[in-house]
């Protein structure tokens, strides 16, 4: 078993479609980055990377690469899955938070975990996803952007048992 923890934040911008855990959720404002800019799925992607022990998403993904400009993130969602299939695991589980005041996630939540699930090839019973405020405090409480945490475990793709 081997567990990553992940982070990732992004501004709002005018102008962009505001994606998180690959759902379009209606907002005024999206997220600015090089990417589609999920925050949800660059931590968990992170997470993955980091309890593969290989890095961080930028060594992966720059955002130097034109290649990468506006790509989805449940692609590189799906690669680095793949790089740890690869490396001999599968993503057993994720624990993930995005922290944002506006707007409200709750009715996207699980569309987003089906998202996820369906890209690893799991269940969407061993992707959680919650959504908090930051009680108004910081960049996110002033709605200048959001934030999102992720905790994966790996587990030995040879493992006899599976949780």
């Amino acid at each position: 078993m081997r567990v990553g923890f992940g982070y990732d934040s992004h501004r709002f911008s005018e102008g962009r479609r505001l994606i998180i855990g690959g759902v379009e959720v209606n907002y005024e404002k999206g997220l600015l980055g090089h990417s589609d800019a999920d925050a949800l799925i660059h931590a968990i992607v992170d997470a993955i990377i980091g309890a593969l022990g290989e890095g961080d998403i930028g060594k992966h993904f720059p955002d130097t690469d034109p290649h990468l400009k506006g790509i989805s993130s449940l692609v590189i969602l799906k690669r680095v899955a793949d790089l740890a299939v690869q490396r001999g695991y599968y993503v057993n589980n994720i624990d993930s938070t995005v922290i944002l005041e506006r707007p409200r996630l709750s009715p996207s939540i699980e569309e987003m975990r089906r998202n996820i699930a369906r890209v690893l090839g799991t269940d969407s019973s061993r992707v959680n996803v919650k959504a908090k405020t930051n009680e108004k405090m910081g960049f996110v409480g002033r709605g200048e952007g959001i934030a999102a945490f992720a905790v994966v475990t790996l587990a030995r793709a040879d493992s006899d048992s599976v949780a």
